[in-house]
C-alpha cells in the first residue's frame, strides 16, 4: 500500500530512507493558513515511520531528526494520528472530513499494524481505532483521498490510488 506522501512525479515529499541510505531529506517546512487549506503532510506534528536494528517505530519528525535512530527504512508522512498515547489534538470528534485513508501504528518495538479503510473515515475515528482497537501509542497517517491504494489479491483488494499512482510503498513479501 502507499507508504507516505509524494509529489506529482511520485518522489517522496519528505524523508525517505531505503536500505539505510537517505534518498530524500526530511521536509520540515511550515505552512500557515486555514487548517482546511493546509495539505495533510504539513499538518503538524507530522512524523516518521521507521524500521531498523530489530525494531519498528514512529516518531514526530523533529524527534526523529534529534534522536536519529538507526533506520534501514523510513518514510515521513503526516499528520501524526497518535502521539505517545494521545489522539492528535487537532482532530475533531464527528468531523465531516471523511475519506478513504491508511496509516501505520506501533504497539511495541516489534509489532506494527498497517490499516487501510474499506470506506470513508475521519482522522479522529482512524486515530481512535489505532488507540482503542490496536493498542498503539504512536500512529501515522500515510495517505488518503479517493483511494489510498492497496494491492492484496489474497484479500480481494486491488485499489488503484485515486491520484494516479504509487510513490513510496510498503509491502510485506516472503
Amino acid at each position: 500500500m502507499n507508504g507516505g506522501m509524494y509529489q506529482g512525479d511520485f518522489r517522496p515529499i519528505g524523508l525517505y530512507i531505503d536500505n539505510g541510505r537517505e534518498l530524500t531529506p526530511a521536509n520540515t517546512a511550515m505552512l500557515t493558513g486555514a487548517p482546511s487549506q493546509i495539505p495533510n503532510f504539513y499538518k503538524k506534528p507530522n512524523g516518521v515511520f521507521y524500521i531498523g536494528d530489530g525494531e519498528v517505530g514512529i516518531l514526530e519528525t523533529e524527534r526523529f531528526l534529534a534522536d536519529r535512530p538507526g533506520a534501514n527504512f523510513a518514510t515521513q508522512s503526516g499528520p501524526m494520528l497518535m502521539i505517545d498515547g494521545a489522539i492528535h489534538p487537532a482532530f475533531i470528534v464527528n468531523s465531516t472530513d471523511r475519506k478513504p485513508r491508511n496509516g501505520v501504528g506501533v504497539s511495541s518495538p516489534t509489532e506494527v499494524h498497517f490499516v487501510i479503510t474499506k470506506g470513508w473515515v475521519n482522522f479522529y475515528d482512524l486515530a481512535r481505532f489505532f488507540r482503542d482497537g490496536l493498542g498503539c501509542s504512536n500512529a501515522l497517517f500515510l495517505d488518503g483521498g479517493v483511494a489510498p491504494g492497496l494491492y492484496a489479491p489474497k484479500f480481494g483488494r486491488n485499489d488503484t490510488p485515486g491520484h494516479g499512482g504509487y510513490g513510496p510503498i510498503i509491502a510485506v513479501v516472503k
